[in-house]
């Protein structure tokens, strides 16, 4: 494990909120007894394929990208080894609280997962599993390994925020900047300025010269 630029040793967090937009401070969180020696990020593009009688292959024709998922492994020591001997079944539990299910918003908790430099990634809990590696003579848990994958989760305005998506077949919101012009905004949009009075017109627009700041604007799905 490499301390951080501060010489203090960072742990991985997980911190569990209980609304969608992650608003707050979080209401619980669990710390890595150990930092993960490996974190593995899995992504998915999603294609129909397009393939017409006859013929030996077929036209990829892009669907969507699926939400992301991060994979993290968990070691949890009580018998000393590492300086610090831990609550085994404590601390499984902690873990299982933290990701699990809420009683109070009745589904999982939201989650953040928060380490060093790594980005912040809004999740929630897709599967677990947890092995027992050693145990006292009366039973006891002395050694655990949780192997976790959380997915990708945003709320709408984020995902929408992030995706920003461009294309003129799709619906456009706008809100008016101080100095923004219609003509330039088809621009940016459509990829042709002159289907400005098309979109004057999808608004109920009087006068298009002098758009008012802070208003919002609708583009419509439209064809050159």
């Amino acid at each position: 494990m490499i301390p951080a630029a501060s010489g203090r040793l960072e742990k991985l967090r997980i911190q569990a909120f209980t609304t969608p937009d992650y608003s707050g401070a979080a209401a619980q969180e669990f710390a890595a007894y150990v930092n993960p020696s490996e974190i593995t990020l899995g992504y998915e593009v999603e294609y129909d394929a397009a393939q017409g009688s006859g013929t030996t292959n077929s036209r990829m024709e892009f669907k969507k990208i699926k939400p992301g998922d991060l994979t993290l492994t968990f070691f949890i020591d009580g018998t000393g080894a590492n300086g610090q001997p831990a609550d085994v079944q404590a601390e499984v539990e902690k873990f299982q609280t933290v990701t699990g299910y809420n009683g109070d918003i009745h589904r999982p908790n939201y989650l953040k997962v928060v380490w060093g430099t790594l980005q912040v990634k809004r999740c929630v809990l897709k599967s677990a599993s947890i092995a027992y590696k050693l145990f006292r003579p009366d039973g006891v848990p002395l050694r655990a390994v949780i192997s976790a994958t959380f997915t990708d989760n945003s709320d709408d305005q984020t995902r929408v925020a992030i995706a920003q998506d461009q294309s003129p077949d799709l619906t456009h919101r706008r809100i008016v900047k101080a100095g923004d012009r219609l003509p330039a905004m088809c621009q940016k949009i459509y990829g042709d300025p002159r289907l400005y009075l098309r979109v004057a017109a999808a608004n109920g627009l009087d006068d298009f010269r002098r758009l008012e700041p802070g208003s919002e604007i609708y583009f419509p799905p439209l064809e050159k």
